[in-house]
């Protein structure tokens, strides 16, 4: 998904007209028109006004992630956390025997 889809889907999700968000921005309709349409680069300084205003994150206007909280948001746990960073620490042989076992646990369950 192209960034400037993102902005056009903020938009109509919290039921703005471009003129709303062009007056936030303190620009021209057509101006933010371009922007939305993919016709113009949108300045850096105005993509993180509007990621302030929809209060989601640059990551997800940039099309980085379809989490609005972003990459660096997380909602996992500090135990979920810590077990992903000891993961990455393993190399690639021990990871996938974790993999594996993992595997056998959800199987074991299943029941």
């Amino acid at each position: 998904m192209q960034f400037y889809q993102r902005l056009r889907d903020l938009r109509e999700d919290s039921d703005k007209t471009q003129k709303n968000i062009a007056d936030h921005l303190g620009i021209l309709q057509g101006q933010y028109q371009r922007y939305e349409s993919g016709k113009r680069e949108i300045p850096f300084h105005m993509v993180i006004e509007l990621a302030k205003f929809y209060d989601v994150s640059i990551d997800y206007i940039a099309g980085l992630t379809n989490d609005k909280r972003g990459l660096t948001v997380s909602s996992l746990s500090d135990s979920e956390t810590a077990l992903i960073n000891s993961f990455r620490t393993l190399s690639a042989q021990d990871q996938g025997r974790i993999l594996e076992r993992i595997d056998f646990l959800k199987g074991k369950n299943s029941f």
